[in-house]
């Protein structure tokens, strides 16, 4: 019968034993401590030895680990100063109410000058601010009293139109005013906080 026989019964007294961050092992009652362990005071078979490990050692954490935990729970950190100090991340809606940025009309299936026309005689049209983040689609309203076609031949495709509508961008409610060349459907664009020129 070999020694590693899983089938032989283990008749070593065991030691149980204790690192630096009190975690527990087993080591045979008969040998020098491995660097860093030392003799808790309990000895016997490795059933006894385990059980006695399981009664003991209720927190897993180790010691350092411990320490610090109760560290902070005294000594919270200093939380970040209010949001107001922090600064502020400018947000989208500033981002493009701010200047004019490039953009371009956004028709599905196909871009073409006479789905374009479609969407704007349906009041509602889909501009792409392209160089945002992904690029910011939007969904636009049309208000047909600002709006200015006189430049435009759609027939032709050629001209530019202006168009101005409302929409709500991250909880604000904003107007976008584009400026659309027929030929390319490219153009500019930028926002505006509706009540910010009432």
């Amino acid at each position: 019968m070999s020694w590693n026989d899983p089938d032989r019964e283990d008749n070593t007294i065991y030691k149980v034993v204790m690192n630096h961050e009190e975690q527990y092992s087993i080591w045979p009652a008969d040998r020098e401590n491995p660097a860093g362990w030392r003799d808790v005071g309990k000895e016997g078979p490795k059933a006894e030895c385990l059980a006695y490990i399981k009664e003991v050692w209720t927190d897993m954490r180790p010691l350092s680990l411990r320490l610090k935990m109760e560290e902070m729970a005294k000594n919270p950190p200093t939380p970040p100063p209010a949001t107001s100090e922090l600064p502020k991340g400018e947000s989208l809606v500033d981002k493009l109410s701010r200047g004019d940025h490039p953009i371009e009309a956004s028709v599905r299936p196909e871009r073409t000058v006479n789905l374009f026309k479609e969407a704007i005689d349906r009041g509602y049209v889909h501009i792409t601010f392209t160089a945002t983040q992904g690029k910011t689609e939007l969904g636009v309203r049309l208000d047909r009293d600002q709006c200015d076609f006189t430049n435009s031949d759609f027939e032709e495709g050629a001209g530019t139109v202006h168009l101005v509508g409302g929409l709500t961008l991250d909880y604000v409610k904003v107007r976008c005013i584009a400026k659309i060349n027929l030929e390319t459907l490219t153009g500019t664009g930028h926002l505006e906080k509706m009540g910010a020129h009432a």
